[in-house]
């Protein structure tokens, strides 16, 4: 992790935005299966919406814990974090050679055998969580775009998957475009936690380009930075607008559940223009009420 300083004021604008777990082991009561499935509904909106049909819910679940559990590794173990992703890793192979250890890893191995899911997008989230502890900045949107290959992609690969409609390209390359728009909008919520962490995901080119320092994001921000801020909204705007013609293109509850994870990603953009790109005072996110009257709204499309 680069070195990172923060004045005081700094420090406590930025402190519970993330916190550093004991764990040392895949073991650890907090890398345990209740505590993630906690962490993952504490996400913008509940991972595993109640228009998903109900035979895919439990796998839809193991995907995100997994997600959630490959992040938690990643961003807040107290222990040599590359050492666990390395035993992570171990334990996703053993879903394909044996039989797991972990019970979260044995709930991904009775997913990956039902849907014969493949292994390489559980090993690029694994990836792009190495990937984090020693790159720190991305110079140009395509680099962005690389990471997010790695950390945000692999997910609506596997939902397609349980979905039976991997081997669809056009399916793939909208799919692709959502997750990395809710990845780039989740960048946007989350400025002054990735920069506490050492981290700036937004393009170096773009900040130049805005004229925006990169002490804006452990301050109250700048002109320059609300200028980016909405110019990199645009952008995940338009990623993830695909998601509706996705959802259309799969029909069904499975489609239904698919295009509302989009517009739970634009009702996220919105709340940060509500919010006047204000990430400082609090998280932009939508609430709980919005995601209930989108579910709502879903289902009379349907």
């Amino acid at each position: 992790m680069c070195p990172l300083e923060l004045d005081a004021a700094s420090a406590r604008r930025v402190r519970g935005t993330f916190r550093v777990m004991a764990a040392t082991d895949l073991n650890a009561p907090e890398l345990g299966i209740d505590a993630i499935d906690a962490r993952a509904s504490g996400e913008n909106f509940p991972v595993v919406s109640l228009l998903a049909p109900r035979r895919a819910q439990p796998h839809l679940r193991a995907i995100y814990g997994f997600a959630r559990l490959v992040d938690t590794l990643g961003d807040e173990a107290a222990g040599n974090r590359l050492a666990l992703l390395d035993a992570l890793e171990a334990e996703l192979d053993a879903c394909y050679e044996g039989m797991p250890r972990t019970q979260l890893m044995q709930r991904v191995h009775a997913t990956i055998r039902a849907h014969s899911l493949p292994r390489e997008p559980f090993a690029r989230l694994i990836e792009a969580n190495r990937i984090d502890q020693s790159v720190h900045r991305y110079a140009t949107w395509e680099d962005v775009r690389w990471y997010c290959s790695h950390s945000a992609e692999p997910v609506g690969r596997l939902v397609l998957g349980i979905y039976g409609r991997l081997g669809e390209p056009e399916l793939v390359e909208m799919s692709d475009d959502v997750c990395t728009g809710l990845q780039l909008t989740n960048f946007l919520q989350d400025p002054p936690r990735d920069y506490a962490l050492g981290r700036i995901y937004l393009p170096q080119e773009d900040l130049e380009h805005f004229g925006v320092e990169e002490r804006d994001f452990a301050g109250d921000g700048s002109a320059n930075l609300v200028q980016l801020m909405r110019f990199e909204a645009e952008r995940a705007h338009g990623l993830l607008g695909p998601g509706i013609t996705l959802g259309r293109a799969m029909g069904g509850r499975a489609g239904a559940s698919v295009a509302l994870f989009a517009r739970g990603g634009l009702a996220a953009l919105a709340a940060l223009e509500r919010a006047g790109w204000d990430v400082f005072s609090g998280r932009p996110a939508p609430s709980r009420w919005t995601f209930a009257r989108l579910t709502v709204a879903q289902l009379v499309r349907r």
